[in-house]
């Protein structure tokens, strides 16, 4: 079973998100955190096999959040969640440690982002628009 942390301020995303993720079999949200710090605290107590990450919250945002999470704990792949993908922030997220990148607006990108970095790819739908 993998565990996935879902990190969001708004709860009913992260409701939306848990409900989404746990369709697949195997996957399960093991926790959730309403903030960046509130994240690497819960990271660093009880390490999950995958983060979503969004990127505008309180205290510390995804990018800085993924940033301190990476350098503790490289191996975890972070997937940031977001109504403002653009090719600016994949780049941004990119250098953070982040894996991938997609919209919430678009459900069948976020079973196929976290797809792929489960299975160690990345997933930066703007950069694929560009090839």
């Amino acid at each position: 079973m993998v565990r996935i942390l879902v990190v969001d301020d708004n709860p009913a995303v992260r409701n939306y998100l848990r409900s989404l993720l746990e369709q697949q079999n195997s996957w399960h949200v093991c926790d959730e955190a309403r903030t960046g710090g509130e994240a690497l605290q819960r990271v660093k107590n009880n390490p999950p096999d995958m983060i979503l990450l969004d990127f505008q919250m309180p205290d510390v945002n995804g990018l800085d959040a993924a940033r301190q999470i990476s350098s503790l704990f490289p191996e975890i792949p972070i997937l940031m969640v977001t109504i403002h993908l653009s090719k600016q922030l994949e780049q941004e997220a990119r250098k953070a440690g982040i894996r991938g990148a997609c919209a919430k607006s678009d459900v069948g990108s976020i079973v196929a982002a976290v797809d792929a970095l489960l299975h160690q790819g990345t997933y930066f739908p703007t950069a694929a628009l560009e090839q």
